[in-house]
């Protein structure tokens, strides 16, 4: 199990995103073993990007989607990044992770890649979401991104 295992699990992923779910699909790696290295990887917006970036089918009609979800953790209360925020999906405040994710679709294929990702955590970094979407921006330009070339 490396991160390329688990990365591509993720983007191949359409439903169910569980460690079990990935254990089932691996004959020799338990739930346990998959546990125990999430623990120790950190997946951080650079390495989704290096993992990703390969397997990306670039569109010059391709275009780049953000969007912001809460990961709800309401029964959580030792979770360092969890804090009462506005969930669209229960459309109520709840107790959650807020994360900015940004997503490349091929217009063509209607195939798509997440290719960066921010947490919400103003208290920490003192960033709205929007800067977070700039800053998701300004990466796509300077790195080799699909949208560097349009």
């Amino acid at each position: 199990m490396d991160k390329l295992d688990y990365c591509q699990y993720l983007l191949s992923s359409q439903n169910n995103y569980t460690i079990t779910n990935l254990a089932e699909h691996l004959p020799k790696i338990s739930h346990d073993q998959i546990n125990r290295y999430l623990k120790n990887e950190k997946i951080n917006p650079k390495t989704l990007w290096l993992n990703v970036k390969e397997y990306i089918e670039v569109d010059e009609n391709g275009y780049l989607v953000f969007d912001d979800t809460v990961l709800d953790k309401n029964h959580s209360h030792k979770i360092e990044l969890v804090r009462k925020q506005y969930s669209g999906n229960t459309h109520s405040v709840v107790r959650g992770i807020g994360v900015v994710n940004c997503i490349y679709v091929n217009s063509k294929t209607g195939k798509f890649w997440v290719i960066d990702y921010r947490i919400y955590a103003p208290e920490q970094d003192g960033k709205t979401k929007l800067d977070h979407v700039e800053d998701i921006l300004i990466n796509c330009f300077i790195r080799n991104s699909p949208l560097k070339e349009y």
